[in-house]
């Protein structure tokens, strides 16, 4: 089948297209004969419950420095096109929701991927908490005495913002640390919601499994090992992909919310898992397709598009 995808993602100008997944999931659907369409989400609009968008047809190539050429901009029916692939960065906050809201008025008739209610209804940080047997111990608060308790109790701790993401203005606080008070105030500055503590996972120094399911079913792995003192291990932050393979630790956490994920919708998604623990659950725009295949792995980007195109063809 020959299908029209619009892509709502950051400028495809500026993007990295080395470990950039958007990038892999638009060269195979090229490579399938498929129609692209990209643009951002400020050119999303809706009028009498119509969504439209401002967009351009997009050509690309996997060559760096020359991987995309647009065509002039055309004002796009949404509810016409077959696919709109739902890949902004986060931050998660009331632009990326309001987009979901508008999207969710076009699907499932045109197949949004990830389905925009559960992504606006499945935070990353907040819908793993839906498995806390398959996590380390997680607060989310913004109350310090709650954060100190859970400090006593736990020893070393990691903060981070709840709508974060690529490891930014993540902290691992000392069980003994002066820099606390600090901190707090800081984050009480800077984040207006709550923030997750997290007991500290020392064995994140020999790893964060980044694990691709689509459709609910694991689908390959990459091992993003931080760089030398740093407990960041986001690839954009110095972390380094290695292969790997998965534990039965591992695969029983993607059998337990594999489920979970195909029922509502979540194609593509990216879990990050430490020593064993399930840290994150990835929706909004997962990464890693790239990194996978340049390590030896399955280009992924396939079995994406051959979910896709099963649900558009039934």
């Amino acid at each position: 089948m020959t299908l029209t995808v619009a892509v709502q993602m950051d400028p495809i100008e500026r993007i990295k297209i080395a470990g950039d997944s958007s990038f892999a999931l638009m060269l195979e659907a090229a490579r399938r004969g498929h129609r692209l369409y990209t643009y951002t989400p400020d050119k999303l609009s809706m009028r009498d419950g119509k969504v439209v968008a401002v967009a351009k047809p997009t050509q690309v190539r996997d060559i760096e420095g020359d991987h995309v050429t647009l065509g002039p901009e055309e004002r796009i029916d949404l509810g016409d096109v077959d696919v709109v692939l739902l890949r902004q960065d986060p931050p998660f906050d009331m632009g990326y929701v309001t987009t979901t809201h508008l999207l969710e008025r076009i699907h499932p008739k045109t197949l949004v991927v990830n389905d925009p209610a559960h992504v606006r209804n499945a935070p990353e940080k907040i819908f793993v908490t839906d498995f806390p047997q398959l996590m380390p111990a997680t607060l989310i608060t913004r109350d310090k005495a709650e954060i100190e308790a859970f400090r006593a109790e736990f020893g070393d701790i990691v903060m981070k913002p709840l709508y974060g993401n690529g490891g930014a203005a993540v902290f691992k606080v000392g069980a003994v640390d002066p820099n606390f008070g600090s901190l707090y105030d800081l984050f009480a500055t800077l984040f207006k919601e709550p923030w997750v503590v997290q007991r500290f996972l020392p064995k994140v120094t020999e790893g964060d499994k980044r694990i691709i399911l689509v459709d609910g079913v694991v689908k390959g792995a990459i091992n993003r090992v931080p760089a030398a003192n740093d407990i960041r291990s986001n690839m954009v932050r110095g972390g380094a992909a290695k292969p790997t393979d998965l534990s039965a630790r591992e695969l029983e956490i993607c059998e337990t919310i594999g489920p979970q994920l195909k029922a509502r919708g979540l194609i593509f998604v990216g879990i990050d898992v430490i020593d064993g623990n399930l840290t994150e659950i990835n929706v909004t725009s997962p990464t890693g397709l790239r990194a996978i295949k340049r390590l030896g792995g399955p280009d992924l980007a396939m079995d994406i598009w051959d979910a896709i195109e099963v649900k558009v063809g039934s």
